[in-house]
């Protein structure tokens, strides 16, 4: 068994990436502090074909070094556009049709495993920041709250780490050019 080389992978060009069907998603970071959990937010964005990233409040934007180094060249793929606030982020997400889901612990929110999404919606995704998580007036302007199950004796993932369990779930279920 042999590794497969670059060439191999059938990666797309930036250029090819940018014309290529997008998974109908936005990803929101409110007040994410970390530009590592930042940059590995790209990187995975990248590989899901997410359609754009909005950076709110305290969360840093490209260009930064520490961003580039988890991200890799995913900052010059994935579509961002911050917010000084995130409530003007949400508010502009809810008026092009998206569906807002804030990954956060709350008392009505429902497994990952049991959101069901439709292909033909859009969602935007909201994750809080590393400590606090995400704020309650954005909790309350959500249509859906989702958790990611957790049995052990911590009750939080990394945001990175929480970012790629839910666009893989969002891929596996809205798949561009699947049926």
């Amino acid at each position: 068994m042999r590794k497969l080389t670059n060439a191999e992978l059938g990666r797309l060009s930036a250029e090819e990436f940018r014309n290529a069907p997008k998974l109908p998603v936005a990803l929101v970071l409110d007040n994410v502090r970390s530009c590592y959990n930042i940059g590995s937010v790209f990187r995975t964005s990248d590989a899901m074909m997410v359609e754009v990233i909005h950076l709110c409040g305290i969360t840093a934007t490209p260009p930064h070094k520490d961003i580039h180094k988890t991200a890799l060249g995913a900052t010059d793929t994935v579509s961002w556009l911050y917010y000084k606030e995130t409530r003007e982020s949400i508010l502009l997400l809810k008026d092009n049709s998206y569906n807002i889901v804030v990954v956060e612990q709350t008392v009505d929110s429902i497994p990952l495993e049991s959101f069901q999404m439709l292909k033909n919606e859009r969602y935007a995704f909201v994750f809080g920041h590393e400590i606090r998580g995400v704020q309650q007036d954005i909790v309350d302007l959500s249509d859906f709250r989702i958790n990611i199950p957790q049995f052990g004796t911590k009750h939080s993932l990394n945001i990175s780490v929480c970012a790629g369990i839910v666009l893989w779930e969002a891929f596996r279920q809205l798949e561009p050019g699947k049926k």
